[in-house]
């Protein structure tokens, strides 16, 4: 579904992502790890067009994509959950969920029954939700784009454990639903939940790639590039 073949991304003069290639397959959850600074939101931003690379290739579903503006890769398919949430916070919780909407696929009530408390809190202003509240606002969002791969960039981040956890369901049941994931994690516990391969990053570069119980056994990888004991 998604290939990302050796992408060199610059911000200005400074070369940040190093001949990146990953690979998602249809109906995949696959997970992107590493510290901070490691370059895991650059490689997404590269991905979704923000920050589009100077070498190298990205193809979603055959399509060369990488010289795409933004709103023509979203229309294309891809759909981005970014980090810190990124909602409108003036706006109701219904009037951020519609806002991308299209009509086939994920609707509403569907993401209201995946979301409960979006139901409840419909006629809220984002602005005003929990942090935990708004990640699920997000996703929302994001699903009711239709979009055929959804990419997480941090959706654990400044979470407490108990909704991590939830965030953690949510994903598993989007993926038994064959949604392809692309999720960029710091919680090494929360990604090899959910994923079904695993990439590891450090300053610019892949440096491991492979399932979640190879990485769970590899001792020398999560010591020097996830500071996991």
């Amino acid at each position: 579904m998604l290939e990302v073949d050796g992408i060199h991304t610059y911000y200005g003069e400074s070369h940040v992502l190093h001949g990146v290639s990953l690979r998602v397959a249809p109906g995949e959850a696959v997970a992107l790890l590493g510290r901070n600074g490691a370059g895991k939101t650059t490689a997404i931003r590269s991905i979704v067009g923000f920050t589009p690379p100077r070498a190298g290739r990205v193809v979603f579903e055959g399509q060369a994509i990488e010289r795409w503006p933004a709103y023509r890769i979203a229309r294309r398919g891809l759909a981005l959950v970014p980090q810190g949430r990124r909602i409108f916070a003036p706006l109701s919780v219904r009037e951020n969920l519609l806002l991308g909407a299209r009509s086939e696929g994920w609707t509403l009530e569907r993401v209201f029954e995946l979301f409960p408390r979006l139901r409840e809190r419909q006629a809220q202003l984002g602005g005003t939700l929990s942090g935990g509240e708004q990640q699920m606002l997000a996703i929302g969002r994001a699903l009711l784009t239709n979009g055929r791969l959804l990419l997480l960039d941090e959706p654990s981040e400044g979470l407490a454990p108990l909704i991590v956890r939830e965030i953690g369901t949510i994903l598993t049941a989007l993926k038994a639903e064959r949604l392809s994931l692309l999720l960029v994690e710091q919680n090494y516990h929360l990604a090899l939940r959910v994923a079904d391969r695993v990439y590891v990053m450090n300053k610019g570069q892949i440096v491991y790639q492979g399932t979640p119980a190879g990485l769970e056994a590899d001792e020398e990888v999560k010591r020097r590039y996830l500071g996991v004991a």
